[in-house]
């Protein structure tokens, strides 16, 4: 993989009982401090991450609550204990009846998340949505993701440069139904489909739990020892599948091209379990959604889809130009 390989533009691709509050600066509902201000008045905004502790969603919130400072509005985040809709339906109904000026919500399932974001949106409350999406995106007044169908095919490139001669590749991904993963998925069997000289094994789902992608990982190699590449589609698949081919000893054979660039990505990548990550920009993300939550609000032009972009990271360039592209475990 060539250091210099470039941004990619994007398309605009989840809280047990108790809220689950998380905050740097301005996440725990207070002020977010003076800058240029809004004459309209103090807004007051809300995150709702996909899940708590992911280092992308960390990074997102320290975008956000960086530019809500800037603009002198009011931020706060929550989030479920798990990418799971059931965990953060409860999170968005507690949210709306707080009647916030506008939500920022990453959708933690297409068809879920449906009604609860059209509720708050029919409530008065101006929906950005970031990351993730639903089926039917009307309500939102932006969407703001990565092209995660480009992502998922550049993931097959990283696989078909390392392994020119090809064979059998996998993709190990959370849980169908949810917009960013589908897309990655499409994009690396799409690219797959082109060359003759690998032979796709479909997609396995952890759950969104990286023990359970370890299991996937290693019982696939059982069964496939010759696979070339496993493709993982976001921070804890990745970093479960790492865990399955390491105890695999199957290290040196294959390749692993990561979604996300989290802490224990970056440390697999420099010890030479994970070859590839495809990078986001989370905190790019998180920015912009406080940018046009503020213009919906004023009533100024706001932009209905904004693509971000990503980074191939590998060790030619971790040290780099992939350095800015590493997630934050805290703002």
């Amino acid at each position: 993989m060539k250091s210099k390989r470039h941004l990619v533009s994007l398309l605009a691709t989840g809280a047990v009982a108790a809220l689950v509050l998380t905050g740097c600066a301005a996440g725990d509902g207070d002020t977010a401090g003076s800058g240029s201000g809004s004459s309209d008045g103090d807004y007051k905004l809300a995150f709702i991450q996909g899940v708590t502790g992911d280092e992308f969603y960390v990074t997102m919130q320290c975008g956000i609550e960086a530019k809500a400072k800037e603009l002198g509005v009011t931020v706060n985040t929550q989030g479920p204990a798990k990418f799971d809709p059931t965990l953060q339906k409860p999170i968005v109904d507690s949210v709306v009846a707080s009647k916030p000026d506008a939500l920022l919500i990453a959708p933690t399932d297409v068809t879920a998340m449906q009604r609860p974001l059209q509720a708050a949106a029919d409530a008065g409350i101006k929906i950005i949505l970031v990351d993730t999406t639903v089926e039917d995106p009307s309500m939102a007044s932006s969407q703001i993701s990565s092209d995660n169908k480009g992502g998922g095919s550049e993931a097959f490139t990283a696989i078909q440069e390392q392994h020119p001669d090809g064979g059998k590749v996998l993709v190990i991904s959370t849980d169908p139904g949810v917009s960013t993963v589908d897309a990655r998925i499409a994009g690396f069997e799409e690219s797959a489909a082109k060359d003759s000289k690998f032979e796709y094994l479909g997609v396995q789902y952890s759950h969104n739990d990286p023990a359970e992608a370890a299991k996937l990982a290693s019982a696939a190699l059982a069964k496939d020892p010759d696979i070339v590449g496993i493709f993982a589609t976001n921070t804890f698949a990745a970093e479960g599948t790492a865990t399955g081919v390491r105890q695999a000893d199957k290290q040196d054979s294959l390749s692993i091209v990561g979604f996300d660039a989290g802490p224990a990505q970056i440390k697999q990548l420099k010890e030479g379990t994970v070859q590839a990550l495809v990078a986001q920009q989370p905190e790019v993300i998180g920015s912009d959604a406080v940018e046009q939550a503020v213009a919906a609000l004023k009533g100024d032009k706001v932009e209905a889809k904004i693509q971000t972009g990503f980074q191939i990271i590998t060790a030619d360039n971790i040290d780099t130009e992939g350095a800015d592209y590493i997630y934050k475990s805290s703002c």
